[in-house]
């Protein structure tokens, strides 16, 4: 194989470059490592040659310590092995920037190349070559260097969009068939999956969504497969897009930018994939400054972009490109998408991580960002955060609020020290004894989705992050609410009551709420809770719905999910009290198998569900039933 001019001519390197110079590397999966190596094996005397380039699947030798002299390494987004060493090891530079701010640097001559060397696919009968499966910001460096390089790659596909590149605009290339990296599906493991399925649920039928690669990206889609009319607008795509998108859950109907078309940077994944997109008319590849733009990504509606992190701290800052002082990744398009979906009409950023390291030692939700991390994301900008223990809304959340939500979604081993790290800032106060508890019994997702009267709503468990919440909750209801359920004229909700009716411990007592997401905030409708009588191992039932919810069927169905968890939980009996002119709920009670008892106090009903008698009659009836 040898470089050659388009009149077919053989050239040399030094044609084209001097020591010295700087060139840019193609990105992720189109990377030249034939062009590379024979730049390597003809180097001559040249020296001290810049390369720069983004993310790099490749063997990257270009970065290997035998070749410091010919190369001197500048990623602008760190991967591979060989690239993250010489980093580590001082001997590659690190330059953070947003992947949509990279063709500047190029077009302004603040990063001036002298050369491209890139990967493309044969010319078509038009003499247009195609960048392929990576566009991202190869084509600004295209655009911008003196030179431009190609590796001619019959196995690069031909792919849709503005991925073209005339063969008049290629002055030397290099006939070099080599197979595309391939990345086969994660097997994804249990907190993976966890996590997919927490964030799915943030996702509404209509959104348009941006998502990376690897086990929680993976995951997400799998639980996306029953959503429908879902458009993609992201920077890259893997194999799990495929399925979705030839089963019609990605349509891409309901976009309101690029509308009928899935649009990317680049994709990496498997021989599947780059089939998938080869010459497909439904899948368009774009440059980064124009996919990537926040202002062009917010002209998606209901913009969802989910983007991983390596920690996050309990204001809500995201570490992404580094461990400690280690730099690790790069900021690449986060800070892009986060601010894009955030201006998007009904969009919504969410950041996505394991709760803790893979050994479990390390709690990945921290009480302040670990020394030498660099924040990619600020605490402004992050709205959800998601871990396989739930979601945290940090939207309009206070810093006392956004570490309670933040300490809900840690790993429980970690919760109660992180309480303690946060109150040594008085971030929380005193008087927040408890550190969140689950209620395993609502399954593995502490959330289930209900309609009533064709709204949706979330029953989940009370947090202390709700004390706000629930204040707004108590001072929307009306006297009559309030004397029915407190039995006075209870006139006020003190931020110290409110943090102790939040401060559950789920374990022990039992707190629900029915809630209704308003865009990106989120209202209470409804509360059930139980107190645990330990003398009687029994528990007394209390609710209260907003006026504007009743007769939807809300307290009903508290009620069926508190018996329920009672049962499990190995109660004997629920208790209940309700004032005798409260006919609505007591036809609830009464309706759900309560039956009334003895009262004290003529003006209120007691209530007993044999929880115990319950269980024998339901046994019974199996025997019968299997006879």
């Amino acid at each position: 194989m040898s470089l050659t001019n388009k009149a077919g001519t053989p050239v040399q390197w030094g044609d084209f470059l001097k020591s010295g110079n700087r060139v840019f590397i193609g990105s992720n999966a189109a990377v030249p490592n034939l062009l590379i190596q024979n730049l390597i094996d003809h180097s001559a005397k040249l020296h001290d040659i810049e390369t720069v380039h983004i993310l790099t699947f490749s063997d990257n030798v270009w970065a290997l310590p035998e070749h410091k002299d010919l190369f001197k390494v500048n990623s602008l987004f760190i991967g591979g092995k060989n690239v993250r060493e010489a980093v580590a090891e001082g001997r590659a530079d690190y330059t953070p920037c947003f992947i949509s701010e990279i063709p500047t640097l190029f077009k302004e001559n603040i990063l001036p190349l002298d050369a491209a060397l890139v990967m493309v696919s044969p010319p078509d009968e038009y003499g247009y070559c195609s960048l392929g499966v990576s566009v991202d910001v190869v084509a600004s460096a295209v655009k911008s260097a003196k030179y431009v390089i190609a590796q001619v790659n019959p196995n690069m596909p031909c792919t849709n969009g503005h991925s073209f590149i005339h063969i008049n605009q290629i002055h030397a290339w290099l006939d070099g068939k080599e197979p595309l990296p391939e990345i086969p599906e994660p097997d994804i493991d249990q907190v993976s999956e966890r996590i997919g399925q927490y964030a799915a649920m943030l996702v509404e039928n209509g959104s348009t969504i941006q998502i990376g690669i690897g086990k929680i990206p993976a995951a997400v889609l799998r639980y996306l497969a029953n959503h429908k009319d879902l458009g993609v607008h992201s920077e890259m795509i893997s194999d799990g897009i495929i399925d979705l998108m030839l089963s019609g859950v990605i349509n891409n109907r309901k976009k309101t930018f690029h509308k009928g078309k899935t649009v990317v940077t680049f994709c990496i994944g498997s021989q599947r994939l780059y089939d998938f997109v080869h010459k497909n008319q439904h899948v368009e590849f774009y440059p980064s400054e124009h996919i990537n733009s926040p202002v062009n990504i917010a002209k998606n509606d209901n913009m969802v972009s989910i983007n991983s992190a390596i920690e996050v701290d309990l204001t809500g800052q995201v570490v992404s490109d580094s461990i400690g002082y280690h730099f690790y990744s790069g900021i690449g398009g986060q800070v892009d998408f986060v601010r894009g979906a955030w201006l998007s009409k009904g969009g919504k950023p969410v950041i996505v991580l394991p709760s803790t390291t893979k050994d479990g030692k390390i709690s990945r939700i921290v009480p302040h960002v670990t020394e030498g991390g660099g924040v990619v994301t600020s605490r402004g900008h992050v709205a959800y955060v998601v871990t396989e223990f739930g979601i945290a809304n940090l939207i309009g959340k206070s810093i006392r609020e956004r570490a309670l939500e933040l300490i809900r979604i840690a790993h429980p081993k970690f919760r109660e020290q992180l309480l303690k790290d946060v109150r040594k800032n008085y971030w929380v106060p005193e008087y927040q004894d408890n550190t969140p508890t689950s209620v395993p019994e609502l399954g593995a997702i502490e959330f289930k989705k209900y309609t009533f009267a064709g709204d949706r709503y979330i029953l989940r468990p009370l947090g202390p992050a709700d004390e706000r919440k629930l204040q707004e909750f108590f001072y929307s209801h009306t006297k009559e609410t309030l004397m029915m359920r407190y039995n006075h004229h209870a006139t006020q909700m003190t931020r110290e009551k409110s943090c102790n009716l939040v401060s559950v411990d789920q374990h022990k007592d039992l707190a629900l709420c029915f809630t209704q997401q308003e865009h990106l905030g989120e209202v209470i409708q409804a509360v059930g809770r139980y107190y645990y009588i330990e003398s009687a191992n029994a528990a007394e039932v209390a609710f209260v719905i907003r006026e504007c919810q009743r007769g939807k069927g809300m307290a009903t169905t508290l009620l069926l999910q508190i018996i329920k968890i009672a049962k499990k939980r190995g109660l004997a009996k629920l208790l209940a009290c309700v004032r005798r002119d409260n006919a609505p709920m007591l036809k609830v009670f009464e309706n759900t198998g309560f039956i009334r008892g003895y009262s004290e106090d003529f003006d209120e009903v007691a209530l007993t569900f044999d929880l115990l008698e319950t269980n024998k009659y339901k046994e019974k009836n199996n025997e019968h039933s299997q006879s």
